[in-house]
């Protein structure tokens, strides 16, 4: 039986506060767990030109740590500076992959400070657009305690260069026959009928869904079916591209 976790990215004082509580409420329902990205220092027009400043965010993620929501470093700015795809190209853009090692290491030295001081102590990373490189994994090894990278195309949770890698796979709710799934969802840009969606989902399967927390996170190596997952999950984006 699969397990599955809840990931919600983009969380920020720049955020659609209205979808962002009906989530909340939706998750509370069903005692649901998720993996929130937080962006430490929102910088990203597309966001910041959209909504209003929510001066009431950093207590909201005091409130979700109290919940038991695990809460990520997701990215710095979110600004993207390069159209790199990095060693997870999902995406041709990227405020990570393709970046100097000390840029790196300053963004995620700033990232990690910003969110200590509110008190949260981040021990989950995953980067806009999905998109980081060598160098990132060792500005985090460097600047920080994270060791968790969630993002990757596998069946399972992987060990691989210090890191244990919590597999990204879809960007909404469905069966699928692996043994550790992650949906992904960017409640800014959600509809009702996602909404609708997801909850049906969630009645059906709640119990599968699990928090980061209470994962027992083993050093298992990548094996040879996950590579081949992820060769054919990046070979596919290649011909639609």
């Amino acid at each position: 039986m699969s397990q599955y976790i809840l990931r919600l990215d983009d969380a920020s004082d720049y955020m659609d506060v209205k979808k962002w509580q009906r989530m909340e409420e939706l998750l509370d329902r069903y005692g649901i767990k998720p993996l929130v990205g937080v962006i430490p220092d929102n910088r990203d027009l597309s966001l910041t030109d959209t909504y209003e400043q929510d001066p009431e965010f950093w207590d909201k993620t005091a409130r979700w740590k109290e919940k038991g929501w695990e809460l990520a470093l997701h990215g710095c700015y979110h600004k993207y500076t390069t159209k790199e795809g990095g060693i997870n190209p999902v995406n041709k853009r990227s405020e990570f992959a393709g970046v100097p090692l000390d840029k790196q290491k300053e963004m995620i030295r700033y990232g990690v400070d910003v969110l200590k001081s509110h008190n949260i102590e981040p021990r989950v990373f995953f980067a806009p657009s999905h998109t980081f490189d060598e160098n990132t994994l060792i500005a985090l090894k460097e600047e920080s305690n994270i060791r968790i990278i969630s993002d990757t195309i596998a069946n399972d949770v992987y060990f691989e260069n210090g890191f244990y890698f919590i597999p990204q796979q879809s960007g909404r709710v469905r069966k699928l026959p692996f043994k550790v799934v992650t949906f992904c969802y960017h409640p800014n840009m959600m509809k009702d009928e996602d909404f609708e969606e997801l909850e049906i989902f969630l009645k059906g399967r709640y119990s599968n869904f699990v928090s980061v927390q209470d994962m027992k996170l083993k050093e298992r190596p990548i094996s040879n079916f996950d590579r081949i997952l992820h060769a054919i999950y990046f070979a596919k984006k290649a011909i639609k591209t």
